[in-house]
């Protein structure tokens, strides 16, 4: 195990099964990423929830530069299975306030990424905290032995991409989540 297979996480955590652990059809290899987040879990998976809008991770690499919102949008919220998130995946099952679980697209997105899974948990912590995860789930790669070799290569640089990129998506979620909850918490004091 390295810190690009498995950032931020307790062992309990990287024990726990996940949504999205199940959904390729020959699971593989596995990505945990988490972090602490001073906001109770509604805020923090609306703030998730917002996958439907943008990406929330480098803007200048995933998102044609354009900044992720950096307001509440309503209307993210109202989640759909078969809904299209951040152009390569589709929501395969969420519960509100828990997780998300999302599943590259057929098509463009399993040819470059293979068949992915993934879940954003938000696990309660208590009253006003949570721990947001973000889990990936790839398929075991398949096909004749150069193919293969080829296909492990290539999602041991997805593992390293992808630490960096949910990293920075996880941080911004906290803190956007943590800001909110602060706004609410300032609102209601001076009542």
């Amino acid at each position: 195990m390295s810190i690009a297979t498995s950032w931020g996480v307790t062992a309990a955590e990287r024990d726990r099964a996940y949504p999205c652990d199940d959904l390729p059809r020959e699971p593989g290899y596995r990505l945990l990423r988490g972090v602490d987040v001073a906001a109770p879990p509604d805020v923090v998976y609306r703030w998730v929830s917002q996958l439907r809008a943008a990406p929330y991770s480098y803007d200048w690499i995933d998102n044609g530069g354009r900044r992720s919102p950096r307001r509440p949008l309503p209307w993210c919220w109202d989640l759909q299975v078969g809904q299209v998130v951040a152009k390569v995946f589709t929501i395969a099952s969420f519960v509100p306030d828990e997780h998300l679980t999302l599943r590259v697209a057929p098509g463009v997105g399993t040819r470059a990424f293979g068949d992915i899974a993934l879940s954003y948990v938000v696990v309660p912590v208590g009253p006003t905290r949570s721990r947001l995860l973000g889990v990936v789930r790839g398929g075991a790669p398949a096909g004749r032995p150069l193919a293969r070799r080829f296909l492990t290569a290539r999602d041991r640089l997805l593992a390293w991409g992808d630490l960096v990129m949910m990293r920075k998506q996880l941080r911004t979620f906290a803190a956007l989540a943590e800001a909110e909850h602060a706004r609410r918490a300032d609102a209601q004091s001076s009542r």
